[in-house]
């Protein structure tokens, strides 16, 4: 799209594929997954994941289905982007659901997708597979990054990257930034931002393709 991207990660994914194995080894009868992540942290153990693969897997987006067929799995649902949707799939199909799901988990994550369970009367085994920790980055990186050149457009993909990113932030760097478009993939994403920022612009579905139509 002729843009130049500057990279700056505010976290980074800390894996605990054992917490999923040790999960997947009771009695269910479908897997869920909110983030593709998920199939990362499993990537260095797909023999012990054959088992599995012809169990139903409801995928919170299609980035995260996609994960998933990459896995090998054989039956994947896809969501339209978020906890809340892919609960009500899950809802409709309660019937087939009478075992329970594992859902293999982030950490931090919105509880919408488990509280959406709940109300639907779905037994639900939640094994954090990941868990995102901040990144620290010294001051005289973020003002490289981020002050030579001002940047005209941030894209903002999570509440949680959202509030790590404004937290590294100076507040002369904060003033600096005050006039950069911020993109958000959600109203939740959007929340994360502190007051007196420029213009906040949301994309119209949860999904990559939506952010970058606002560019």
């Amino acid at each position: 799209m002729g843009h130049t991207a500057v990279l700056l990660p505010v976290t980074e994914a800390v894996h605990r594929p054992q917490a999923a194995l040790e999960a997947l080894t009771h009695p269910h009868s479908a897997i869920a997954v909110t983030s593709a992540e998920v199939f990362r942290a499993l990537a260095p153990h797909r023999e012990q994941l054959a088992p599995h693969l012809q169990t139903t897997v409801y995928c919170v987006g299609p980035a995260t289905a996609q994960a998933a067929r990459h896995m090998g799995f054989q039956s994947v649902v896809t969501g339209s982007g978020t906890g809340v949707s892919l609960a009500k799939i899950a809802a409709d199909a309660s019937a087939d659901l009478t075992g329970g799901l594992v859902y293999l988990a982030g950490w931090p994550r919105s509880p919408a997708f488990e509280a959406g369970l709940q109300a639907a009367g779905i037994a639900c085994r939640t094994a954090e597979t990941y868990r995102m920790s901040a990144i620290a980055h010294p001051p005289e990186i973020i003002e490289q990054r981020l002050r030579s050149p001002i940047p005209d457009v941030a894209l903002l993909y999570s509440h949680e990257t959202a509030r790590h990113f404004f937290a590294l932030l100076s507040p002369q760097t904060a003033t600096a930034l005050s006039r950069m478009r911020l993109l958000c993939l959600s109203e939740h994403v959007a929340n994360a931002i502190p007051p007196g920022f420029g213009q906040v612009s949301i994309a119209a579905e949860p999904s990559e393709e939506a952010l970058l139509a606002l560019l």
